[in-house]
């Protein structure tokens, strides 16, 4: 009796993630990669073209994110099964990324054991989440939830923010750098963690973002 294959779309923007876990999936039977993508906007394109099972996919990755990206594809093509395998493991992202229709999410130092598991069940159509994330929503849910936030993005941490409120006064990351004294590779970090912590695709959805929780005042 044949195995019947799952084919795979690999979406993340590091090589080496990409071919280690391309070489993972050649090692068994059940599993084929049927496409690489290196951003947000490529997965949308190459899941659109090769229609595959399961797409792994990274949240952070240039353009569009994987949150967006999931969203998008999830959107024109339900049957697709998203896994997020990414370095993100606050609740906020894993809510974002249930919300835009991924079927699980898993820490990328998850065994190899565990992936296999993980792409086999959300092809049958199940939702599965790593032993840690399941352990964090735990706590989450088991939590006393305050009712009042002292902060516009309890989400983002207060050097994020505060880069959000720049961006929502109209600055652009090198002036942001030189007003907070950072490098502007440490800005274009801190703005794309907001990006997708807010499940924003760009500048202008951040600023919108920001406006409407009353941030980027003078």
């Amino acid at each position: 009796m044949s195995v019947e294959t799952i084919r795979v779309l690999i979406a993340d923007d590091h090589p080496l993630f990409r071919d280690g876990m391309h070489g993972l999936l050649d090692s068994v039977e059940d599993t084929e990669v049927v496409g690489e993508a290196e951003s947000g906007e490529e997965a949308v394109e190459l899941a659109e073209a090769l229609q595959p099972d399961v797409i792994l996919m990274d949240l952070k990755m240039p353009g569009i994110n994987g949150i967006e990206a999931t969203r998008r594809i999830t959107d024109a093509s339900p049957h697709i099964n998203v896994l997020v395998v990414t370095m993100f493991e606050d609740e906020d992202s894993v809510f974002a990324a249930m919300r835009a229709g991924a079927r699980g999410y898993l820490l990328k130092d998850a065994s190899q054991d565990e992936v296999l598991r993980s792409i086999r069940s959300v092809a049958g159509g199940q939702a599965i989440f790593g032993p840690t994330i399941a352990r964090r929503l735990m706590d989450f849910f088991a939590a006393p939830q305050s009712t009042v936030s002292p902060r516009a993005f309890p989400q983002l941490t207060e050097r994020e923010e505060e880069v959000l409120n720049l961006i929502a006064q109209g600055h652009g990351n090198p002036e942001i750098a030189g007003m907070l004294y950072l490098s502007l590779k440490t800005v274009r970090n801190h703005v794309s963690n907001i990006f997708t912590k807010l499940q924003v695709a760009d500048r202008a959805q951040a600023v919108i973002r920001a406006r409407e929780a009353g941030l980027g005042r003078e």
